[in-house]
């Protein structure tokens, strides 16, 4: 495969994390979204820095940083929705609005 193809699947990837994104309004179906997005980055990242520099590490460590950072993220964020749904019974986002600080 080549550079170009990656790429692109990158684009639609990051794409269609963004129309989920913008066009939900369940909270985890907007994480969803986000996941997809960062994953669309983390996807164009390591196949730029494949074709780039194949033979050093350092890419692909850092790919690897930012897959533990994005997996942590998530784990946060839906523990911080679960509480909330617990908490007042809240799924959606327009619900949600009295949460701004």
């Amino acid at each position: 495969m080549t550079l170009q193809l990656f790429l692109i699947f990158a684009a639609a990837l990051f794409s269609v994390g963004l129309y989920g994104a913008l066009s939900q309004q369940s909270i985890v179906m907007i994480m969803m979204g986000l996941e997809l997005m960062v994953n669309g980055i983390i996807v164009g990242a390591a196949a730029f820095w494949y074709f780039v520099s194949p033979t050093v590490a350092d890419g692909q460590v850092l790919v690897l940083v930012a897959v533990t950072a994005m997996a942590v993220e998530m784990a946060v964020g839906f523990a911080v929705t679960t509480a909330i749904f617990r908490k007042r019974d809240v799924d959606m986002t327009d619900m949600a609005a009295d949460l701004k600080g």
